[in-house]
């Protein structure tokens, strides 16, 4: 194992996990059509009920594991105390021995009682709890490599843990389905349920037999650097847990008040349901078109943020804990430049055509028109959600771990106060819960760029980071809505044209963003493959052809030669 090249930036390491994020996403999503074919839309709802509960849980014992672990190691790594780095790693192991231990077993015998009035989803929580135990350990083998610099292990076991999850959550749900092919509806859509619960148990097992594998692999030079660290000072276990719970315990309410908003969004949806006397399985049902479908899609272009904030935390921790206030500042800004790049044009894709794009991945007909609803409604929430996940792990990076935690809380109250308004005297229904979703996330964006600008004495370039890619994708809406359009009257297949609409889009809007300035050739190396991007910008004449360090060379001769006649 060995520290990141000079070339390997915190911005190419995102853009890996960012890729895997990707992947990972649209494998999702890939298998949950056939999944919702077998398990039907009733199986559909108890899952995700179930699955709202699990990730709470989840959120609590382990999920903030990897970002808080990394943060942690950083800083030891940043002053090359090796031993500690590792005594850090030991302690973590132990803490989620502990915490996720007793996670899983309340989740196993508490499971009637956190459903609610959602009783038929008991089933698939339990077959979850185990896989709450096994995530906090693979959480810190993430957590682990992602304090070396390194994302390629992560990224890895996450692609392979979708496909696990995928492959054996369609086998067990119809086997299971099978099991039972003479009960009713409702028994064969919980068994359906459970089978899709067997799945995401398997996937996380097979991350976590990957990580522990790389971990065996670089257990000799891990073991060397131990040997020769020099460290004046070693800390002791008493003192490293402490560090842990300080630091962890704040990730963990953060990220548990900014999550379980799905939760309790989908409570007091089921509730005033009920309360208005909707029967309580449509209601159920309503629920995982919202949760399953159009959230799940939305989700795919947060999850760069997402990767984004799991590769910002380490470097910044590093920098801000060296003094480097200048260079946490480019960070940020490298960052927040690479999420808005593609978050904006995602936003914008799915606002033009929620449709196609909700057909091309669930071609369910009883439930395309309402998704396709609740898509465009939620796609303002894409950019909201990517840039508060992002400033979130800014601020925990430079150590205001409890600032978020406070955002969340204010935001939860406000949105919770509109949802419940929303939902008793408008009739928006599901529409209320995509509302919700942007009053959130919006408030926690303006809470957050508060706090960085105040921490870091950081001003965002609104023009370059956001009106310059706005306009960029506005012109890419435009020409994918109309080839799009075009085209289906002459080839009438919904998803060849979709998939030319979405090639023409990224040519039109990479061409403009270049055009109007909105990223530059230097920022442009520093992505994934950015020197190719940067020669097909040159052969179309969009980015100089004369290089940078060219320019400087030749003014530099300018000078010596106008000293010289002197």
């Amino acid at each position: 194992m060995e520290h990141p090249k000079k070339k390997s930036t915190f911005v190419f390491q995102a853009g890996i996990l960012a890729a895997a994020g990707m992947l990972v996403k649209v494998i999702g999503l890939i298998y949950r059509s056939p999944l919702l074919s077998i398990i039907g839309i009733e199986g559909n709802g108890y899952y995700n009920a179930a699955i709202n509960i699990y990730t709470i849980i989840l959120l609590i014992s382990s999920y903030s594991i990897p970002s808080a672990i990394s943060k942690v190691i950083a800083q030891r790594l940043a002053f090359k105390e090796y031993r500690n780095a590792q005594r850090v790693f030991v302690c973590a192991l132990l803490y989620v021995l502990v915490v996720g231990g007793v996670a899983s077993i309340l989740t196993f015998v508490g499971a009637p009682f956190l459903v609610g009035k959602n009783k038929n989803a008991v089933v698939a929580l339990r077959v979850l709890s185990p896989t709450i135990f096994f995530s906090g350990f693979l959480g810190v083998l993430r957590g682990f490599f992602q304090a070396h610099g390194s994302m390629v292990h992560t990224s890895i076991s996450q692609v392979l843990e979708q496909i696990l999850n995928a492959t054996v959550s369609i086998l067990a749900a119809k086997l299971l389905i099978g099991l039972v092919a003479d009960g009713d509806a409702t028994t064969r859509a919980i068994y359906g349920s459970a089978g899709s619960a067997l799945g995401t148990g398997a996937g996380v097992l097979t991350g976590l037999l990957f990580m522990f594998g790389v971990y065996r692999l670089n257990g000799g030079v891990i073991k060397k650097r131990v040997e020769r660290d020099k460290s004046w000072h070693e800390e002791s276990y008493k003192e490293i847990f402490k560090v842990i719970f300080t630091i962890v315990t704040p990730f963990i309410l953060s990220t548990f008040i900014y999550n379980c908003t799905t939760a309790v969004n989908m409570n007091i949806y089921l509730y005033v349901m009920d309360y208005k006397k909707m029967d309580a399985i449509l209601a159920s049902n309503h629920y995982g078109i919202f949760s399953g479908l159009a959230v799940a899609v939305v989700n795919i272009p947060i999850a760069i943020a997402s990767a984004m904030s799991s590769a910002i935390i380490p470097g910044v921790a590093a920098s801000y804990v060296k003094g480097t206030v200048a260079q946490t500042r480019k960070q940020v800004t490298r960052a927040i430049q690479m999420t808005m790049l593609i978050a904006i044009p995602a936003a914008v894709g799915i606002a033009v055509l929620p449709k196609p794009i909700m057909h091309f991945i669930f071609p369910q007909k009883e439930s395309l028109d309402i998704a396709s609803g609740l898509l465009a409604a939620l796609s303002v929430t894409v950019v909201l959600y990517s840039l508060s996940t992002l400033t979130n792990a800014i601020l925990q990076g430079i150590g205001k771990v409890n600032t978020p935690v406070i955002h969340a809380s204010v935001a939860l109250v406000i949105q919770v106060a509109g949802l419940i308004a929303l939902l008793l005297y408008t009739d928006l229904e599901l529409y209320a819960l995509a509302a919700a979703n942007a009053i959130y996330s919006f408030v926690m964006c303006v809470l957050n760029q508060l706090s960085v600008r105040k921490h870091l004495a950081y001003r965002m370039d609104v023009v370059k980071l956001f009106l310059k890619p706005l306009f960029s994708a506005a012109v890419m809406g435009a020409a994918v809505y109309g080839v799009y359009h075009g085209l289906f009257l002459l080839i009438p297949v919904s998803r060849v044209v979709l998939i030319i609409a979405i090639g023409v889009g990224v040519c039109v809007y990479g061409a403009v963003l270049l055009f109007v300035g909105g990223v530059s050739e230097e920022e442009l190396l520093a992505f994934p493959k950015g020197a190719v991007l940067v020669r097909i910008g040159r052969k179309l004449h969009l980015i100089s052809t004369e290089k940078p360090a060219k320019k400087k060379r030749k003014k530099h001769k300018k000078r010596k030669k106008k000293s010289r006649k002197r």
